[in-house]
C-alpha cells in the first residue's frame, strides 16, 4: 500500500461485472451505508443495453468532502467476471488495489496491476448457498477494509431483501459478514486504510440521484397529474413519483405510447392540474405535435426530457446532451417556451418545482433538461425543504363572456378551466378568435400569433442568470450548462487557475441578458458540452452574436471525469489564439 493512498480522504471504489451480477444491489447497499456513516459519498454507473452479460460498471466515491462527480482513479477495484479488467484498463494504475478470483479474474492481468489481493469468492459463495451471493461478500470486503458498522450493514441487507424468504435473507447476512471479516483483515495485514473523516451532520442530509430529485421537485411544484410511457433514462422519475402518487394525491398513468401522453397531459391541464410528462430523446419525436398544440391552445405543460446518445435507439443506457436543438425546435410553429438544465440536484429540486409555476404563469411548455449521468447519479444533498414551496395557481374564475385568448397587452391571456366560474372554455387547434372559436381573418392570425410571441418579453426578463464560480476579474471563462456544473468545478480547483472562472447556464433558452456581458470581459472562452457539434455554442452564438472558438466535446456515451475535464481546460486555455 503506498503512502499516498493512506493520506487520500477521498476514496474511489468500482465494483464491474455482468449486467445480472446484482451490482446495482451492491451499489445501493454501500452508498446508504457510507451515508450513514458520515461520509460524503458519489456513486454513479455505465451499463449496457441488455438484461444478461456484457460489462457494467458502479463508480463510487466516498470522501472527508463534498464529492459530485466521477474520478478516472480507481483505489480499489473488485472485478465480478473475466473481462472487467480489460474493460477497465485505462483507468487501471499501479496503485490500484484490485481484490478478486485471480485465478478466474487475472490469468493475463494488466501489467500495470502491482497489488492484486486473492479471493476465491466464487467457493466462499458455493459454500454459503450459490454464486448468486458473489456480490453481496463483495460489498462486505469493501465494508470490511473501511470499517464500517457491521451491525449497521447486517440490518440494511436484512431490510433490502426482506421481502425474501427468511433463508435467504439469513444467507446474505452470512455474506455481508463473511465478505467484512475478509475485508477487515485484509486491512490490518496488508495496510489498506484511508484517512477518512466523518461528518455528524451528512446523517442529516439525503442521498438521492438525479430522477428521484426531479421527482420531488414535481412534487413540490404541485404537480397532480403524471402521464408518460417509459423510456430509459427517464424512466426513474416515472417509477418515483407513481410510488409516491398515492400519498401526494398524484394521478400517474403510463400510457401506451408517448403521442397518448402528451395529449393526455395537456387534457389534463385544460381542466386545470399541473401535468407532467417525463421521457427522452426519441419519445420527444413522437410529441412533437403535442408540444405544438400546447403552444396553439396556450396550455401549460412541463415535459422532462432525460437525454441519451442518438439518432434513433443509439446507446440507451449511456450519456450525452445531444438533444438541446430537439427541445428548442420541437413543435411546428412558432411559440415561446422555456428550457432548464439543472446542474447538481439542489437545482433539479428548485428548478423542476419552478418549471410548474413559469408553464402555469405563461401558459406555456416548460422543459427540464437532464441526462443518463445526472439521472442515475446519487450523493449527498441538505433535504429538499417541502415548507415553504408554494405552488401558485394562475387560475382565475370565470364570468359569462369569458374569452379564453384575449388579446392582452403582455400576451397573456386570463386562464379559466371547465366549471370554475360561468364562461365557456374554449380552446381550437386551428388559428382562432379570442373566445377560442376557428378563423382565417389573416389580420387576427397576426394578432393571435403576436399575442402569444408577446409573452417572450416577459419570460426575458425573469430568465434565471447564470452562475459565476471564481474571481470576478477573470481572464478566461469556461462555459457549462446542466450535468457538467460538478466535473468543471472540480477540475478548475484541482488546476488552481486564478484567473479563469466558470460560467454555469441552469436556463439555456431564453439566454438570461448578462450572457453577453459575460463573455465580452472575457479573453478566452471554452466551452464544454457532451455532444459533437456543440450545440450551447451555437444558441450563444445565435443569441448573441459571439462566436466561442475553444470547445471540449465528448460524445462516446460516457461522461467527463475530473481528471479528463483538468486536462482538457488546460489544454484548451495553452492553445494559442
Amino acid at each position: 500500500m503506498s503512502s499516498n493512498q493512506n493520506k487520500r480522504k477521498d476514496v474511489s471504489i468500482v465494483i464491474c461485472g455482468a449486467a445480472g451480477q446484482g451490482i446495482k444491489t451492491v451499489e445501493k447497499l454501500l452508498v446508504h451505508n457510507f451515508s450513514h456513516s458520515g461520509f460524503h459519498v458519489f456513486s454513479t454507473k455505465e451499463y449496457m443495453s441488455r438484461v444478461r452479460g456484457g460489462t457494467n460498471s458502479v463508480s463510487i466515491r466516498v470522501s472527508s468532502q463534498k464529492a459530485a462527480a466521477l474520478k478516472d482513479r480507481i483505489d480499489i477495484l473488485l472485478p465480478l467476471h473475466s473481462e472487467a479488467l480489460g474493460h477497465l484498463e485505462k483507468r487501471i494504475s499501479s496503485e490500484t488495489i484490485v481484490i478478486g478470483d485471480k485465478e478466474k479474474i487475472c490469468k493475463d492481468c494488466p501489467t500495470q496491476i502491482k497489488q492484486f489481493i486473492d479471493v476465491p469468492l466464487e467457493d466462499l459463495a458455493r459454500d454459503i448457498g450459490g454464486k448468486i451471493f458473489i456480490n453481496i461478500i463483495a460489498a462486505g470486503i469493501i465494508s470490511g477494509i473501511l470499517k464500517l458498522d457491521l451491525d449497521k450493514m447486517k440490518k440494511d441487507v436484512k431490510d433490502f431483501f426482506s421481502q425474501k424468504d427468511k433463508q435467504i435473507v439469513e444467507k446474505n447476512i452470512q455474506s455481508i459478514s463473511q465478505g467484512y471479516s475478509k475485508g477487515e483483515k485484509f486491512s490490518d495485514q496488508k495496510g489498506i486504510s484511508f484517512d477518512l473523516t466523518p461528518w455528524t451532520e451528512i446523517k442529516n442530509q439525503v442521498l438521492i440521484n438525479g430522477a428521484e430529485a426531479v421527482g420531488f421537485g414535481a412534487l413540490a411544484g404541485g404537480c397532480d397529474f403524471l402521464s408518460s410511457y417509459p423510456m430509459s433514462p427517464s424512466t426513474g422519475v416515472l417509477v418515483f413519483i407513481s410510488q409516491h402518487a398515492h400519498k401526494f394525491e398524484v394521478a400517474a398513468e403510463q400510457a401506451e405510447d408517448e403521442i397518448s401522453a402528451i395529449n393526455m397531459a395537456l387534457g389534463a391541464s385544460y381542466a386545470g392540474a399541473r401535468s407532467l410528462v417525463t421521457t427522452s430523446g426519441g419519445g420527444l419525436a413522437l410529441m412533437g405535435e403535442g408540444i405544438s398544440l400546447a403552444g396553439m391552445i396556450e396550455t401549460p405543460v412541463v415535459i422532462h426530457v432525460a437525454q441519451r446518445p442518438g439518432p434513433a435507439t443509439g446507446l440507451p443506457t449511456r450519456t450525452e446532451q445531444g438533444d438541446l436543438e430537439l427541445v428548442l425546435h420541437a413543435g411546428h410553429g412558432e411559440f415561446p417556451r422555456i428550457i432548464l438544465a439543472p446542474g447538481s440536484l439542489e437545482d433539479a429540486f428548485s428548478l423542476t418545482q419552478k418549471a410548474f409555476d413559469l408553464a402555469d404563469k405563461f401558459q406555456i411548455p416548460v422543459f427540464i433538461l437532464t441526462d443518463q449521468f445526472f439521472m442515475d447519479s446519487y450523493y449527498n444533498i441538505p433535504a429538499p425543504d417541502f415548507q415553504n414551496v408554494q405552488a401558485n395557481k394562475h387560475i382565475i374564475k370565470t364570468e359569462n363572456d369569458y374569452k379564453r385568448s384575449l388579446i392582452t397587452k403582455d400576451g397573456i391571456s386570463p386562464r379559466g378551466i371547465p366549471g370554475y366560474g360561468e364562461g365557456l372554455v374554449g380552446v381550437d387547434s386551428d388559428e382562432h378568435d379570442e373566445s377560442s372559436h376557428i378563423t382565417e381573418d389573416l389580420d387576427l392570425r397576426t394578432q393571435m400569433a403576436e399575442k402569444r410571441l408577446k409573452k417572450m418579453d416577459q419570460i426575458k426578463k425573469q430568465a434565471i442568470p447564470p452562475e459565476l464560480v471564481g474571481p470576478e476579474d477573470y481572464r478566461n471563462l469556461i462555459i457549462g450548462w446542466g450535468s457538467t456544473l460538478h466535473v468543471i468545478n472540480e477540475a478548475l480547483d484541482v488546476l488552481g487557475l486564478k484567473k479563469t472562472a466558470f460560467l454555469h447556464f441552469k436556463q439555456v433558452y431564453p439566454l438570461p441578458d448578462e450572457t453577453k456581458i459575460y463573455l465580452e470581459k472575457a479573453d478566452q472562452i471554452v466551452i464544454a458540452e457532451h455532444n459533437a457539434t456543440s450545440q450551447f455554442k451555437k444558441l450563444i452564438k445565435l443569441e448573441t452574436g459571439i462566436d466561442i472558438s475553444k470547445t471540449i466535446l465528448k460524445y462516446n456515451g460516457l461522461a467527463f471525469s475530473v481528471e479528463e475535464m483538468a486536462e482538457k481546460i488546460n489544454h484548451a486555455l495553452e492553445q494559442e489564439d
